[in-house]
């Protein structure tokens, strides 16, 4: 119903007014009496709990930063089959973002273009929403970056500022530094800034009496060697995990119209076109680390095949964000269930204790 139905209304609206009227429709709908327990029957994934950093998420399925930046819907998600969200990316200060229009769908290409540029509401905000959500058993991350005007040689003070706030609410965090949209941000992936910001996280982490599993999300444009140092500087940070990976600023082999693309301009992509990049890299850090580098894949994930490519690749846990936009409500269910098959299941449960 959603795809045939739905979303081709939806989609011939503005991409960013749509997110928004979307959230706007999901809160008043859980103002219904009952609507709570008709979700749960209707878009409930079956049990596939999955232990990684120490926690136990309820299934391996989760909603990728980005989509609710400042966790208006924290609570909700659950009820969609989700078994973790991740809020932000979240700066210190509120921030706008870019100029609009910032986002693009790509329909051809089951793709998303985004230049959004950190918009949010700030620490502050979303402490708010984390202390009025009903979190119950989802698990919630919280992605962390800098404030735009905030130079990259004091950038170590806004995510300790993020970090520092938003420990007691949350139960992991993800640092991210590979947003294309902010300028100058990616350089912060490389080792001496990026040990900097890392090193500084967990000094304050591990002073705590009950530490929280610090993730770091990577670009899906580095090379084999950017990503070596990368594992050098996570094994050297004592970090938990990778997540991998973010949006591309690459453009090769759309089926969009070229000029469309051009016009479009700068920001990332998502969705179909990165998928196998993803699981490219996803594959190398889990070769490379021998398996010992936790992995939360994202990318390109649009259908239960690709759920399952990217945890044989090497990921414990996956994400998704224009998988949910294109496929509708009931996705994270499908994925889910697509991951619980009897014959996946034992490959799965086997890759995981060797984890």
């Amino acid at each position: 119903m959603y795809k045939w139905l739905i979303r081709p209304v939806l989609f011939s609206f503005d991409p960013e007014n749509v997110h928004y009227f979307s959230f706007k429709s999901i809160e008043r709908m859980f103002k219904i009496p009952g609507i709570k327990q008709m979700l749960t029957t209707r878009f409930r994934a079956p049990a596939h709990p999955v232990e990684m950093f120490g926690l136990t998420f309820k299934n391996p399925v989760g909603l990728a930063a980005g989509f609710d930046k400042d966790g208006v819907l924290i609570d909700k998600w659950k009820f969609l089959g989700f078994g973790f969200v991740e809020v932000g990316t979240v700066t210190p200060k509120p921030q706008g973002g870019n100029e609009k229009p910032r986002l693009f769908r790509l329909p051809k290409d089951k793709a998303i273009i985004n230049r959004m540029g950190f918009n949010n509401g700030g620490v502050g905000a979303l402490i708010e929403k984390l202390k009025e959500a009903d979190k119950g058993d989802i698990i919630v991350g919280a992605n962390i970056g800098k404030n735009k005007d905030t130079p990259n040689e004091k950038a170590v003070n806004d995510y300790m500022f993020c970090f520092e706030h938003l420990f007691p609410y949350v139960d992991y965090f993800v640092v991210n530094v590979s947003s294309p949209n902010t300028p100058g941000l990616r350089r912060l992936q490389e080792k001496g800034p990026l040990t900097e910001i890392l090193s500084t996280l967990q000094e304050f982490n591990q002073r705590q009496e009950k530490p929280k599993p610090l993730l770091l999300k990577i670009a899906p444009d580095l090379s084999y060697d950017e990503i070596d140092d990368i594992l050098e500087v996570a094994e050297n940070t004592s970090l938990s995990g990778l997540i991998a990976t973010n949006t591309t600023i690459r453009r090769d082999g759309l089926r969009t119209n070229k000029d469309y693309i051009l016009q479009i301009g700068k920001g990332g992509l998502s969705g179909k076109p990165i998928t196998m990049r993803s699981q490219e890299v996803i594959n190398y850090i889990n070769q490379r680390t021998e398996g010992r580098m936790k992995i939360i894949g994202v990318g390109g994930i649009m259908d239960k095949d690709d759920a399952r490519s990217h945890m044989e690749a090497g990921a414990g846990l996956i994400q998704v964000y224009t998988g949910f936009v294109y496929e509708g409500p009931g996705f994270a269910k499908k994925l889910v269930k697509g991951l619980s098959a009897p014959d996946e299941a034992e490959k799965l449960k086997e890759r995981l204790l060797r984890k």
